[in-house]
């Protein structure tokens, strides 16, 4: 789908720890120092759905394929970031380049991890890496203001735009993000941040890195920090980076058993994965047959053709109908057969919208 996770946050807050568990892979190097991470490390992760491992029991396929995310390990940011301290430009550009930020923050005390600011301080932090995407989108602004000036005295809708650019840099200009701009669903604030992209604009989740014992019990940073994206309408899910690391390379049985013994039932990261995938307006549909059972990521909306141009665009542009049968029936009815003989069955034409968790063969004709 092109959509990815930006992985963000200031040095040392356990960004590429976290990234090596969702990855499942070694592949970010995590140091005890500052400016470990310098190239953006990509990784695709599937989505944790027990639907794909219910259709796998009844169809008994050769594999199993996921639906996936992509997420995106930036370099820490620290202040000065936004003028290029740090490398900072450059990483800057990195997040431009995502559709969601996942905003780690650390949220333990630990004296052998230094904190690049010198101390635990959750909103703090938050407050440096915001400040570092404010001030770069008003860079951006401020280049695209400049030829609007130019254009407006001849062009009206340049004019408008030129506007609203205005009122939205003294919006910046008060260290307030894109998101709580009073045009943000406006036309012409679409239009402007289909080409700036603006860092702030971006959807934010927050990773709340914590110890062992603040996997159980909200610690004082948790809290903090849950009461501040309260008051932006942002969520908050706690991770234990250390912990996720350790589940690496565990059988089912053991993660199982090993969450079980830290009094949780699935692991933080899990729940990040997913909600990621949703923040990004993503839904699975699923094809079921011996050779393989299969979840497609699409965009919520789809259409049926659309959907089926995932698969392969022959498919999208020889669409004919498609044969629809909802996760749910399928299960009940224990397969596509019994589903059939049942009237579970629909065939849907090119209008019809997929929902997610249907299981669908597509007739096409090339």
């Amino acid at each position: 789908m092109g959509l990815s996770v930006g992985i963000v946050g200031l040095p040392n807050v356990g960004k590429s720890t976290t990234f090596n568990a969702l990855t499942k892979a070694q592949n970010a190097e995590s140091a005890n120092y500052p400016f470990c991470t310098i190239e953006p490390n990509k990784a695709i992760v599937p989505v944790p759905d027990s639907r794909i491992d219910a259709l796998a029991k009844i169809v008994k396929p050769e594999k199993i394929q996921h639906s996936t995310v992509e997420f995106v390990d930036i370099a820490g940011l620290v202040k000065g970031a936004s003028k290029g301290e740090g490398l900072g430009n450059q990483f800057l550009g990195n997040i431009k380049e995502t559709s969601l930020i996942l905003h780690i923050v650390r949220c333990f005390e630990d004296e052998n991890v230094v904190h690049v600011e010198g101390g635990v301080n959750p909103i703090r932090d938050i407050e440096i890496i915001e400040t570092e995407l404010i001030l770069a989108d008003i860079q951006s602004l401020e280049k695209r203001m400049d030829r609007l000036q130019k254009m407006a005295r001849a062009d009206k809708k340049a004019k408008e735009v030129l506007d609203l650019a205005i009122k939205l840099r003294e919006h910046l200009d008060e260290l307030k993000p894109a998101k709580t701009f009073s045009e943000f669903n406006s036309e012409n604030f679409l239009a402007l941040n289909k080409e700036l992209n603006f860092l702030t604009a971006k959807d934010v989740i927050f990773g709340a890195n914590v110890d062992e014992d603040g996997l159980l019990e909200d610690n004082k940073y948790v809290l903090e920090l849950k009461e501040y994206a309260k008051s932006i309408n942002a969520d908050v899910i706690k991770i234990c980076a250390k912990i996720e690391e350790e589940l690496v390379g565990l059988s089912d049985d053991e993660r199982v058993e090993f969450l079980a013994s830290l009094g949780v039932s699935e692991s933080g990261l899990e729940v990040i994965i997913k909600e990621s995938f949703k923040k990004l307006g993503l839904i699975s549909y699923f094809t079921a047959g011996v050779k393989e059972v299969r979840s497609w990521t699409i965009k919520n909306g789809f259409k049926a053709p659309q959907a089926a141009g995932e698969i392969h665009t022959d498919f999208e542009k020889g669409f004919i109908r498609a044969e629809v049968i909802g996760y749910d029936d399928y299960i009940k009815a224990g397969g596509e057969n019994k589903a059939k003989e049942l009237g579970l069955m629909r065939l849907e034409g090119k209008e019809y919208v997929v929902k997610d968790g249907d299981v669908m063969h597509f007739r096409f004709n090339v």
